[in-house]
């Protein structure tokens, strides 16, 4: 293909890099052993492709072409650091061989040849708990999501700066501690799938229900983690839990279109106009609740929440919900994963199928738990249960307790809007947002 315009080239090259810019990572990171000097690597592939192709056009196979330059430039680096001398003596044969050939079919191969490995050892790696979770968050959507500095910067409302300082002490920290490019085995690999599960649901809740700034929902990193999700599944597809989050996420997603209004305010669950859930993404999420289950084994907590999500898409209206089975759900999944917000929405769940005395009785249990201090949701979901009790001054000073600790702009909005509500008398209980119900 050919490119005379250069904006064009510009754009297939952005394309290609999203697509193909894990792949080659994970491929790179194998040859150098180092994910940092991997990035380094792919990066000066694009700088290559960025000078060449908007003359010379986009080659046939890009992800191939991209491979080929950047494992010219492993070679070059190999030759030149006498730390990997030993390395060069055992790759640089073989690697300039693959690159020999007259034409891109052998990088081809190398590129294609264990890929799915390759990109399962880096999700491991950028998820690594050695890491923090905010470095953790940052190098995967950089690694794995293809997204630029300033682009993680802009979805999470961080200054640039910041987040290109994560990232270059997660590579370092990587290289320091030795952490080897490798798949975890045996007892390791629940420890080590819960935090790249972990990773992946941070970035989908930070698009689905964005913790600040003036939007409600940051769709692009919705898109990011199910598209990670949906890798992952694929790449480990007898582990339940997995199916379990792609569910979750998949169902939770069927919701986006309904939940903001036409001015982009928020729309609650309870109010939202169902037929513009996705029934695509909810089969999809059905489908993959299904596969978790049938692999078998005690439910996990990812696997809850999605059956938990299942119960409100199978609902047609608000009044057909099972609260009854959500609350057992919740009961289980705080078994499972004790936390308070768990126990939170547990009440939710409580009140909505018993009434709100008994949801707000589980509430009040909670308001001295120190890790909900400064949690909105507590006492949002308070204000809503003393609103249906008709207890109004005590519900307008909650709602407005919560709209003054919310760093959201569209959902303190809501929340004043809510307690303004009660002194015009058509005030009404909703549910608090929160996993399941927002």
């Amino acid at each position: 293909m050919r490119d005379s315009d250069p904006d064009d080239a510009r754009r297939a090259i952005d394309a290609v890099w999203r697509i193909e810019s894990a792949r080659l990572i994970a491929g790179l990171t194998r040859i150098v052993r180092d994910v940092g000097i991997a990035e380094e690597l792919a990066q000066d592939a694009l700088v290559a492709a960025l000078e060449q192709w908007p003359e010379s056009g986009v080659p046939r196979n890009p992800g191939a072409w991209l491979m080929a330059t950047a494992k010219h430039r492993a070679i070059d680096l190999l030759r030149r650091n006498e730390r990997f001398a030993r390395k060069l003596e055992l790759l640089g044969h073989e690697l300039e061989q693959q690159l020999a050939a007259p034409d891109i079919e052998a990088a081809e191969a190398a590129l294609d040849g264990g890929i799915e490995d390759d990109l399962l050892r880096l999700v491991f790696t950028a998820c690594h708990p050695v890491l923090s979770q905010d470095a953790r968050v940052a190098l995967t959507l950089r690694l794995l999501g293809g997204l630029t500095t300033e682009e993680i910067a802009r979805a999470f409302l961080v200054a640039e700066p910041t987040v290109a300082q994560r990232i270059v002490r997660a590579k370092r920290t990587l290289s320091q501690k030795r952490v080897p490019f490798e798949v975890p085995h045996g007892p390791e690999l629940a420890d080590r799938l819960s935090s790249v599960l972990e990773v992946i649901y941070l970035i989908f809740n930070e698009g689905y229900a964005a913790t600040a700034g003036d939007d409600w929902m940051r769709p692009a990193l919705c898109e990011d983690a199910l598209r990670l999700g949906r890798i992952l599944a694929g790449l480990m597809p007898r582990q339940p839990e997995v199916h379990g989050l792609v569910a979750l996420m998949e169902i939770q997603a069927s919701r986006s279109a309904a939940r903001t209004g036409p001015s982009g305010e928020p729309v609650l669950l309870l109010d939202q106009d169902r037929s513009r859930w996705d029934q695509l993404l909810i089969r999809r999420g059905f489908a993959a609740l299904a596969r978790a289950n049938a692999l078998g084994g005690r439910p996990g907590p990812y696997a809850l929440q999605a059956a938990i999500a299942a119960c409100h898409a199978r609902a047609l209206t608000p009044e057909e919900t099972d609260w009854a089975q959500i609350a057992v759900l919740y009961e289980a999944l705080a078994e499972r994963a004790p936390s308070s917000v768990v126990e939170l929405n547990r009440a939710v769940a409580v009140a909505m199928a018993y009434g709100p005395a008994k949801g707000l009785e589980l509430v009040d249990a909670l308001t001295s738990e120190p890790s909900l201090k400064d949690y909105h949701l507590l006492p949002s979901v308070r204000g809503d249960l003393l609103a249906r009790l008709g207890r109004t001054d005590e519900a307008r000073q909650e709602l407005e307790r919560a709209a003054s600790l919310t760093r959201n702009a569209p959902e303190r909005a809501l929340l004043l809007d809510r307690a303004a509500a009660l002194d015009r008398g058509r005030g009404r209980g909703r549910a608090g947002r929160g996993p399941g119900h927002g």
